[in-house]
């Protein structure tokens, strides 16, 4: 299964980052991609952390979310997006916080899988400060779905976002955005295997690449016994 990873710069304007966007997915798409990783913040990366309330959508509505089920559903990709701003469940305007969210689509358009940053980021040493949490409400729920790719394989997939890597005891797959395994068998439960939470056979997770300042890299995830990527 071929996966995208997608490193974008984005800016303070929503229009500007979604027009980016669908252009390195149909880049990603066109190069054969079935799973394509937008980056955090994908949608926004504003001058403050306040920035992002002003775009804080109520699950299941909105510009952004309607933007990444059609896009998914145009190019035919499985489809983690990045992270956008979701307003807290029964949370009235104006909001003070807002939850950091990964959303998947299918090649349908459908949501299949939805998980909220656990981990904030925070930091004090003394003369710097910052932290996350007098933004961002904290998920609870580590996630997981399957993708059964083209060629057969049910793929196992866990969401984990920026920090959760460095907090792993209680969060699915430590890779930057995503990692990717067969799916066990009814009779071999998932387990920590290295750093991916999969069934015995081999594990593979997304690289720490360091690609142009806007690109759209693909990656061969190998089945079991197949040549490593």
């Amino acid at each position: 299964m071929k996966v995208a990873a997608i490193q974008m710069v984005s800016g303070p304007r929503l229009a500007d980052n979604l027009r980016d966007a669908q252009a390195l997915l149909a880049e990603a798409a066109r190069a054969g991609a079935e799973l394509a990783v937008l980056p955090e913040y994908f949608c926004l990366m504003g001058q403050r952390d306040t920035d992002k309330l002003a775009l804080a959508e109520p699950l299941g509505e909105g510009p952004i979310q309607r933007w990444l089920a059609d896009t998914a559903r145009a190019l035919g990709l499985w489809l983690v997006g990045g992270t956008l701003p979701l307003a807290p469940d029964g949370a009235p305007p104006p909001l003070t916080h807002c939850r950091n969210t990964t959303l998947v689509y299918s090649p349908a358009g459908q949501r299949v899988a939805l998980y909220d940053k656990i981990h904030l980021f925070q930091f004090d040493d003394g003369t710097r400060r910052y932290d996350e949490a007098a933004v961002l409400v904290p998920g609870r729920q580590p996630v997981r779905f399957e993708l059964p790719s083209r060629d057969g394989h049910r793929w196992r997939v866990g969401l984990s976002i920026c920090y959760d890597p460095s907090c792993t005891a209680s969060t699915p797959p430590p890779a930057p955005t995503c990692c990717w395994c067969p799916a066990p068998s009814p009779t071999s439960p998932a387990r920590r295997t290295g750093s991916c939470c999969c069934a015995p056979a081999p594990s593979k997770t997304c690289a720490a690449w360091s690609p142009p300042r806007r690109a759209a890299r693909t990656r061969t995830a190998a089945a079991p016994g197949a040549t490593a990527w």
